[in-house]
């Protein structure tokens, strides 16, 4: 039996340049998948009422640890170096398969209490088989859109970031590829989250890339960022080994050589942006109109809620304000007026939504509300004070809206917030990642 649910009577931005916005227009959602968009749609459906709602297609996540909710805000002050001492050196070889469980169940159901339906999942934290297996329950539990990017094990911050010699365990890649993610076509998929060169000898880097090659799999690196990997050249490197590919995305990449650019861009690579890490830790100013003028469309990610917020909207601005930020000081300086390009609150909004989706392989199935695609849709309340009244929607949500005007999320077709509350089990997660955390506590106490 065919389960339709309309959304009635919104302000839709379809975020499809076919069909444009609806200031007030109906989304049909017939078996998971978008049937139709357009200005009044009659059918035999559960009706939500969307009047006073602007209704966008879900946000897009390129690149969390989200592992590390159990320790969200333990590094508030951190630089990226502190980072890999505060939390790879510290945290991580504490961590048990059962807090990997609790940070991903809690860590995923915040995604979706801010909007965000599409999560990529870059679990370096896969410290026994067993830790990989309970990330994948946790995101299979709360049903959201992810990619879960298989990475190392952290117990050491030299054996794993200094000139490694480990590789990522590739029969236990095999083994879960087989057991969780034999079709790519479930709302779970697989990837490679690799350290690349500079953090590994070259034969580990390529034993790991012809890993995630024999796998059909996509590939994640980070490149280019703060003191230590904005000296690698590691994409140069990368093309010297003879392994760049349209399969790779390069998270931050804030250091990039022009020479770099125009590998990643004639490639056919990806980029992830996190402009709040990135401008608050010391990775470098957000490349956002860089990666555009080379002909890329970047994404942006949250990275890590041990220093930031875990919410799409923080991005949206961040790098919203950074770009200007840097454009206008160069402008001035040089006595010009600030140029044509600049960015723009509708272009921030395709490029958490429809750039996102493009950079995580899922284009073809989410980012935008097309017909055909599968229905990942948020409404925002308009009606609220932040937010009303409302002269241009894109503008407000990208410039507004907050996670409390994010009120209906569906993924898949399945509500998954209903009138401002999730589904789930919202106590059961929030009981165990504070469990974990004051597992965590007292562990990294005993071992002090």
């Amino acid at each position: 039996m065919t389960h339709r649910i309309l959304l009635r009577a919104g302000h839709v931005l379809s975020m499809d340049p076919a069909i444009g916005d609806l200031p007030q227009g109906d989304v049909l959602i017939e078996d998971g998948r978008i049937a139709a968009v357009d200005r009044e749609i009659g059918a035999d459906a559960e009706v939500l009422d969307m009047t006073g709602r602007i209704v966008i297609p879900g946000f897009v996540d390129t690149h969390r640890h989200t592992w590390e909710a159990s320790i969200r805000n333990v590094a508030p002050n951190a630089t990226l170096d502190d980072y890999f001492v505060d939390i790879l050196d510290t945290f991580a070889p504490l961590y048990t398969p059962e807090d990997v469980y609790a940070a991903n169940l809690a860590g995923a159901l915040e995604c979706l209490n801010a909007g965000i339906t599409t999560l990529v999942d870059w679990s370096h934290i896969n410290n026994t088989p067993e830790h990989p297996d309970e990330a994948i329950r946790a995101l299979t539990e709360t049903g959201i859109r992810a990619q879960y990017a298989y990475g190392s094990a952290n117990t050491s911050l030299a054996d794993y970031w200094f000139e490694s010699k480990i590789a990522i365990p590739g029969d236990d890649v095999r083994r879960v590829r087989t057991e969780y993610f034999a079709s790519d076509d479930g709302l779970l998929t697989l990837a490679l989250a690799t350290r690349g060169p500079g953090f590994c000898v070259n034969d580990v880097v390529t034993s790991e890339w012809a890993l995630a090659r024999e796998l059909d799999i996509p590939i994640t690196v980070h490149v280019a960022m703060g003191r230590l990997a904005g000296r690698f050249g590691m994409v140069k490197q990368l093309h010297d080994l003879g392994l760049l590919g349209p399969d790779t995305t390069y998270v931050h990449c804030c250091y990039f050589s022009e020479e770099e650019w125009r590998l990643v861009a004639d490639s056919g690579g990806t980029v992830s942006i996190a402009p709040q890490v990135e401008t608050q830790m010391g990775h470098g100013w957000p490349p956002v109109m860089k990666a555009i003028e080379h002909g890329l469309r970047p994404s942006l990610s949250i990275d890590v809620v041990t220093t930031v917020p875990g919410d799409m909207f923080t991005q949206i601005r961040a790098a919203f304000g950074a770009e200007r930020a840097r454009v206008n000081a160069a402008s001035w300086q040089a006595d010009v007026p600030v140029p044509d390009t600049m960015l723009t609150a509708r272009q921030m909004l395709e490029i958490a939504t429809r750039n996102g989706a493009h950079v995580a392989g899922l284009e073809d199935r989410t980012g935008s509300l097309t017909p055909g695609k599968r229905a990942d849709v948020v409404a925002i309340d308009a009606t609220a004070l932040n937010v009303a009244p409302v002269h241009d929607a894109a503008a407000a949500v990208a410039l507004s809206a907050d996670v409390s005007n994010v009120e209906t999320v569906i993924v898949d077709g399945v509500v998954r917030k209903r009138d401002g509350r999730l589904t789930a089990d919202v106590a059961r997660a929030r009981r165990l990642v504070e469990e974990s955390r004051d597992r965590l506590l007292a562990a990294k106490e005993a071992r002090a």
